[in-house]
Parts: C-alpha cells; sequence; structure tokens
C-alpha cells in the first residue's frame, strides 16, 4: 500500500510538474490540485517533489542548452547586480538553485526602505524598466509587504524584490525546499562563475 501511495505522489508530482513547465500553471499550490484532480486523486506531494520532477523535466527538454543558459542568467544577474552594489543585492530564486529552465527569470533581492533609490540608480545604468508593483502577502496572520520592480537585460527577465530593511533579521525559509533562502552576495557569484559555474545550491 505505502508502495503504491508514493507511485501516486510521483504521478501527481510529474502531472504538476508538466503543468507547471507548459504554463497552464504559475503556482506549486495550484498545479498540486489540479494534477490531483486530473488524475483523480486526492494525494498531494510536497512543492519539493515536484520541484525535482520539474528540474527532470526541463533536463530531459533542454539538455546542454540549459547548462549555457544558467551560466548567462548567472552573468546577467551579476552585470545588474554590479550596478546596484551600494544596496547590497542577492542572487535568489532558481538562477541562485542552479535549477533554471526556459521558462525562469532571474531573481535579485534587496533590503531597503526606498524603491524609488534603486529604480534612480537603474534608470542610470541605462536598465529598462518594464514595471513596478507592490505587494501585500500574509503569512501566519502577519501581513509583509514588498516592492517589484521587473525589467530586462540581455533578453533575460529581471525581478528585483525590495524588502523593508527590517525584515533583514528574519530568517526566510524557502516555500520549495524548506531550507533557508541565502542566495549569493556580488563576491559570491563572481567566484561561483570562475570557480563552478554550474554549481548548484539545494538542501541535501
Amino acid at each position: 500500500m505505502k508502495g503504491k501511495r508514493e507511485s501516486l505522489r510521483q504521478k501527481i508530482a510529474k502531472e504538476a510538474a508538466i503543468l507547471l513547465y507548459t504554463g497552464q500553471e504559475k503556482e506549486y499550490k495550484q498545479a498540486k490540485i489540479r494534477a490531483a484532480k486530473n488524475l483523480g486523486v486526492k494525494i498531494l506531494p510536497s512543492n519539493r517533489e515536484v520541484a525535482e520532477e520539474l528540474d527532470r523535466l526541463a533536463q530531459e527538454l533542454e539538455g546542454e542548452e540549459r547548462e549555457k543558459r544558467l551560466i548567462e542568467m548567472r552573468k546577467t544577474a551579476l552585470q545588474t547586480m554590479k550596478a546596484l552594489k551600494k544596496f547590497n543585492p542577492r542572487l535568489i530564486g532558481s538562477v541562485w538553485r542552479g535549477t533554471a529552465n526556459k521558462n525562469s527569470d532571474i531573481d535579485i533581492l534587496i533590503l531597503h526602505d526606498k524603491p524609488e533609490q534603486i529604480i534612480a540608480t537603474l534608470e542610470n545604468a541605462g536598465l529598462s524598466i518594464r514595471r513596478t508593483e507592490r505587494q501585500t502577502t500574509e503569512k501566519r496572520g502577519e501581513r509583509k509587504h514588498s516592492f517589484h520592480i521587473f525589467l530586462e537585460s540581455s533578453g533575460y527577465e529581471i525581478e528585483i524584490v525590495v524588502k523593508p530593511l527590517e525584515e533583514a533579521e528574519i530568517e526566510e525559509k524557502c516555500e520549495i525546499y524548506g531550507d533557508k533562502v541565502t542566495g549569493l552576495s556580488i563576491e559570491e557569484l563572481e567566484k561561483v562563475l570562475r570557480e563552478n559555474p554550474l554549481q548548484r545550491f539545494l538542501p541535501k
């Protein structure tokens, strides 16, 4: 029975991964619910199980192109982060993890109270901003605000997430892998690109 249940979880995780990869769903939660419904069961895999299937699927379909793209995305991230050096940016998301696929964007985190200063710095660096938006999320009854700047550089989409400085003391847990989101600083990213440009940052 246990083996059958695990096999079902994997099937749902694979189905959810396909839904995410093909853009039919954007969020892990919705992808899992829809996948379970499609297969007529009520078991839901973890986000990590779906992420692992998504990673396998991307590798199978994209192969060497994927590795080349990851290096290019990390180099593009570094250029953008250097333009924002005074704000201590960190590379996060799938480009940090090393699991980016053809649908991924570059995610950069900045802790700062004045997003308009970041916008001005980007514009002065000749980077074209597509749009900005404020977001509010609620976790465990606590509301959190963030400011998002969307731009494009070297053909890649970049999302800069600006969070209040007061959140510097908060340890952020990854909703997919369950570990601490540490990301990479400019210096750490330079080291990765020098020594092991395809390095992955995944919990064991």
